[in-house]
């Protein structure tokens, strides 16, 4: 190669920036020339494409002999070197070219390539090689995104993205690029099969214990038959139900989470299906997941936008980014650099958002995952669902049943073996203890009572999807709530009005009793006529009989705000509007920021031409030389323009849109009737006009937002607002609806009441605080600990999806129960990540509501303290049908340990145990779900998730070792009444077991000497049996009453729970049918009992009661002492 080609191809670096490529050139088979080519930025390249631009294939030196489909190989890997680049380590020795020099000759070489050599990363997330691990690539998703395509210069973007704006890509270079970034769509993640979703309700949580039971109610069968031909049916029978239970509750609970979990379904929906391209100069309709970064697109009114762009041209483009944001405000975009933040800057459109005016054509900057809605969609659907208090609660519950069964069994194991029973019989004893441990219908209660809360709070809009989340609602310590929808309105409303030198407030009422203003006064007639006639929004037909402020409007949420404020003072606009139609206009636009338009006027008689202005307040000032003040058009002076400008910014302070608005009466003789406007070369005067006043808006807070805050103070539960909103329009609305409470003050009131500047106001002085987004992006996660931790009143503003996701991790960190409300699809993140997820039912997204626990189908923020204050009773009301539950279960396990200790004769059977689980002690379990709440409920703090357990040391104290010693007692002496009444004194059964269980001994004497035969015994231990049976329900009875509630008296809560008494009246029916119907003796093993033997356990119910009442009020009557502490559950 001569030097003079070397000089053509050195010669192609005459543009800034420069970087060195190490190179070699074959010249025959001798030796090689080399050295260092300055490689010119942004459009060097090294090969042809499509564009004219030139490529650098990767390969190893090759001979010149090499085969054609050596060739091929070579060219399958390509390199482009442009402006934009990162390192990438070139590890083959040399790269092969091809190119035409600048006279036309063809070159070809090879280039050895330095290590360090920069290559550019046109969609880096797409080139990535090295598999990071799911941790690493959360990690990456939750931080901020790093784009810079919004900034650099249009043309810059063109040469990186190699597209030309006027004829966009070629259909071959497109198709490389689809084929190495992927479709313009979001690939779901690896779901869960269905039949693993089922296993888990089959084998987890509480239902393992079950599955326990039933396996080891099989081996005790298979014991029992391998000594016996004909062994007792009982452990079989026992295990058969209990499978039946853990598959009944199984099915159920699968059935009613089915619908859950479905989030990348929810993001599948937002994908447009076709888009508008330009490519080779043509227009084509695409389907979208075909788009490829570079493509040329054009968007107009009702489109979805189908990619991230970068805005080339616009006319008056409005985008609805509040799924994205959470602005209300539709968001005005054009090619202007605006922002740093490429949430904020106005020429960046969004993969998903709604275009609702205008149109725009725009380059494709990042498609499918890459898109800022693709990295939400990964960051949701990558985050594991956190485990609802409700399941780690019975975890902890199954973990203490086990440990206690397992303990008492192993201790009565050895006992057995101590006494000299052989192994196989003590096994058999030891499968007993466990089995009479584990509460079988508890878990079927459980779910029950579940189902019944989670359609009590459908029924006041709170929709359940997952039915665990009903308690960790009320154990929530923290929400996180949105703004826009959830605690305000979600309409924009007229709230202060300033006209005759006067600030107003308005009236929304229908009747407008309450209005501060004179609606016949000049400066309202000159100011509501502007509002109306300048406003395109008009009311949608077929609404006449709807409240003004309910109706639907076409046009932009402002005017349709000034048309319903309009509406509801002077009525009948459609009237006035047809009495001065329009002849002109000129739309708002960014540039200007005002908005035109010419109307034929009838004045005194006489038609005239009126121009109305709205717009920016200072921009409508400036072409103003009057201002009515009280009728009078006053020049517009020093003082007046300070009144304003007070007026301005008072507005302004409570976090109001402002709009300033004025008109002229357009000289007849000038611009008489019939007259052609022009609104491009505008023939008309846009200066000297009159003021007519300010009208301010703002999305207000619902009217029961206030008071629910409130009722969350009181109940000790911390609410955070976390919105995309403004900070003035964030922390006017928290002051409103008491987040920032009266009094409380952050640090920027602090600093401008001092008159300091705000460094030198220390952050913990203030109660409340306003953080920004792009204050938050720079904290550290100990930064952020120490404003949750220091704060009570916070507000977050600007910010991002990935912002609120680590808000709710910081919440948790400091050990809260987090409740996430939300209805964009920004707030999916923190939805999916938080304890309980709240999506909106009315303007929630379908993915805001996939990755929620719960919906709320009004979208009102006071419903979630109903839902607070029904979670609060659920686990109130769980604790005690544990404690009820539980009280029963040591009846049923002391008959097999005096079994084994002093060897009396068995006084319960499995069969009768069954029949107590499942069948007297179920539906009085499930009653308790009723229970009215007690006084306090919403008045004490969030329970502490470490020490106030579902199941405590208390409880199990309270309702095993004093309820259930009790219940014990009064089985036990009836069971020695039966056997004393019919000849065995108590003394005399113990040891009696041996012989009483022989069926080849028919002679055992009792203590008056008759004796018994196998069959006679059998017939007594049936009864003795019924007899147990009926004194535990007696019992259950007064444990029952005494679990209605966890610290008020009988007397205080009442007995107004009726379902309570009719499960009493249920309960006592079937011991009755057990006991006495006649031919159920031999199957079941109930035989009848003596009347009189309902009197033996009543005492002992009694005596529980009144120990009940009287310790509840003792521990009122001395709050904080020890009966408080260890004698309420």
């Amino acid at each position: 190669m001569s030097s003079t080609d070397k000089s053509e191809r050195a010669g192609k670096s005459e543009s800034e920036g420069t970087t060195n490529l190490c190179y070699t050139f074959d010249e025959d088979a001798g030796g090689a020339v080399g050295g260092c080519l300055p490689v010119t930025t942004p459009t060097f390249t090294i090969g042809s494409d499509h564009n004219g631009s030139e490529t650098v294939r990767q390969t190893s030196l090759l001979p010149d002999h090499e085969s054609p489909t050596d060739r091929q190989d070579n060219e399958k890997s390509m390199i482009t070197i442009g402006k934009n680049t990162s390192q990438l380590p070139l590890f083959s020795s040399h790269v092969s070219f091809n190119s035409n020099g600048v006279n036309g000759k063809q070159r070809s070489g090879s280039i050895g390539a330095a290590k360090t050599s920069t290559v550019e990363n046109e969609t880096s997330d797409n080139k990535k090689k090295k598999k990071t691990s799911r941790s690493e690539k959360l990690r990456d998703l939750k931080a901020e995104m790093e784009m810079d395509e919004h900034k650099v210069p249009i043309n810059e973007l063109f040469n990186r993205l190699e597209t030309n704006p006027t004829t966009g890509l070629s259909e071959q270079f497109a198709a490389e690029r689809l084929q190495r970034d992927g479709p313009n769509s979001l690939r779901p993640p690896k779901d869960t099969p269905q039949i693993v979703k089922f296993m888990e309700k089959m084998f987890g949580g509480f239902a393992v214990l079950l599955w326990i039971g039933a396996v080891l109610c099989f081996i005790a069968y298979g014991i029992q038959f391998s000594q016996s031909s004909d062994p007792p049916g009982d452990n079989l029978y026992l295990a058969i139900v209990l499978v039946a239970v853990v598959a009944v509750t199984g099915a159920f609970s699968y059935y009613q989470d089915y619908s859950s979990s479905k989030v990348m379904e929810s993001f599948k929906s937002l994908i447009p299906q076709y888009a508008l391209v330009i490519r080779d100069a043509k227009q084509l309709n695409l389907l979208a997941d075909q788009l490829v970064v570079g493509d040329i697109v054009e968007i107009k009114f009702g489109d979805r936008v189908p990619a991230d762009l970068r805005v080339i041209s616009a006319q008056s483009l409005k985008v609805d980014n509040s799924s994205l944001t959470g602005e209300s405000e539709p968001q005005s975009r054009n090619p202007e650099f605006t922002n740093e933040n490429p949430l904020e800057t106005k020429n960046v459109v969004f993969f998903s958002t709604n275009v609702i005016e205008g149109t725009a054509r725009g380059v494709v900057i990042r498609t499918g995952e890459n898109t800022v809605m693709g990295r939400i969609a990964n960051l949701t659907s990558g985050l594991d669902a956190s485990s609802t208090t409700l399941s780690r609660e019975m975890a902890y519950f199954v973990r203490l049943v086990v440990v206690i069964a397992v303990t008492v069994a192993t201790i009565f194991f050895v006992i057995a073996l101590s006494f000299g029973y052989n192994a196989l019989a003590a096994i058999g004893f030891l499968i007993g203890i466990i089995v009479a441990n584990v509460p079988e219908g508890l878990l079927a209660t459980v779910c029950v009572m579940l189902t019944l809360t989670a359609k009590r709070m459908a029924r006041k809009n709170c929709l359940v999807k997952n039915l665990e989340c009903v308690e960790t609602l009320g154990s929530c310590s923290t929400i996180c709530s949105d703004k826009t929808g959830t605690l305000t309105q979600n309409r924009m409303t007229v709230a202060h009005l300033w006209f005759d030198n006067t600030i107003f407030e308005t009236d929304t009422s229908p009747t407008q009793d309450c209005a501060t203003y004179s609606k016949e006064s000049p400066g309202w007639t000159s100011l509501s006529r502007v509002a109306m006639l300048c406003n395109r929004a008009e009311f949608r037909t077929g609404q006449e009989g709807t409240p003004v402020l309910q109706r639907e409007c076409n046009g932009d949420a402002s005017e349709s705000a000034l048309l319903k404020c309009v509406e509801l003072s002077i009525g009948n606009v459609t009237q006035h509007r047809a009495a001065a139609p329009k002849v002109c206009e000129i739309p708002f636009n960014s540039t200007n920021k005002y908005q035109v338009s010419i109307h034929e006027l009838d004045c005194k008689g006489d038609r005239r031409h009126l121009l109305a202005m709205k717009g920016a307040p200072e921009r409508i000032l400036e072409r103003c030389s009057t201002l009515k003040v009280n009728g009078a058009e006053l020049p517009l002076d020093c003082q007046l323009t300070e009144a304003f400008q007070k007026a301005y910014d008072d507005l302004g302070s409570l976090g109001e849109r402002v709009l300033g608005f004025a008109d002229l009466l357009l000289p007849p003789d000038q611009f008489p009737i019939g007259f052609k406007f022009n609104n491009e070369e505008v023939n008309f005067p846009l200066d000297g006009l009159s003021f007519a006043g300010l009208m301010s808006m703002i999305d207000p807070p619902r009217p029961n937002v206030p008071d629910a805050v409130l009722k969350c103070r009181c109940a000790g539960i911390k609410v955070i607002m976390v919105t995309g909103d403004h900070p003035i329009t964030a922390k006017a609305i928290a002051k409103q609806v008491g987040i920032i409470s009266q009094g409380n003050e952050t640090k920027e009131d602090i600093a401008k009441s001092r008159g300091v500047p705000i460094e030198q106001v220390n952050p913990r002085e203030a109660k409340a605080c306003v953080v920004h987004g792009s204050e938050l992006k720079d904290m550290s996660s100990s930064e952020i600990d120490e404003v949750l931790a220091n704060h009570s009143e916070i507000v977050f503003a600007r910010t991002s999806p990935q912002q609120k996701l680590i808000i709710v991790e910081g919440c948790q960190r400091q050990g809260n129960i987090v409740a996430v409300t939300g209805d964009g699809v920004n707030d999916s993140p923190a939805l999916k990540k938080s304890d309980i997820g709240i999506a909106m039912g009315i303007t929630g997204s379908d993915v805001s509501k996939q990755a929620a626990n719960m919906i709320l189908l009004d979208d009102n923020f006071a419903s979630i303290v109903t839902g607070i204050e029904e979670g609060r009773l659920i686990f109130d009301n769980l604790k005690k049908t544990i404690a009820y539950t539980v009280t029963h279960l040591v009846p049923e396990m002391v008959p097999f340990l005096l079994y084994i200790a002093i060897s009396v004769p068995l006084g319960l059977g499995t069969v009768t145990i069954l029949f107590i689980d499942l069948g007297t002690d179920i539906i009085p379990a499930i009653s308790l779900a009723y229970e009215k709440p007690e006084n306090d409920i919403m008045l004490k703090p969030p329970r502490n998730m470490k020490t106030q357990k579902l199941v405590t040391d208390t409880l199990i104290g309270v309702a095993g070792g004093q309820y259930g010693i009790i219940e014990a007692a009064a089985c036990f002496f009836t069971f020695f009444v039966v056997l004393a009444q019919h000849g065995f004194r108590p003394m005399d059964s113990i040891n009696l077991r041996a012989t009483w269980e022989d069926a080849s001994v028919n002679n055992v004497k009792d203590s008056y000497g008759q004796e018994w035969t196998y069959a006679q015994r059998k017939c007594l231990e049936y009864t003795i049996y019924s007899a147990y049976f009926m004194s535990i329900v007696v019992c259950q009875w007064a444990n029952l009453i005494a679990c209605k509630t966890r610290r008020n008296a009988l007397i205080e809560q009442g007995m107004i729970n009726h379902r309570l008494t009719v499960a009493l009246y249920i309960e006592s029916a079937i011991c009755i049918l057990l006991c006495y119907i006649p031919g159920i003796q031999s199957s079941l093993k109930f035989y009848p009992v003596t009347w009189w033997y309902w009197i033996c356990p009543m005492p002992f119910a009694l005596a529980m009661l009144a120990y009940s009442d009287i310790r509840k009020v003792l521990a009122i009557r001395f709050p904080g002492g020890f009966i408080e502490k260890e004698l309420l559950f």
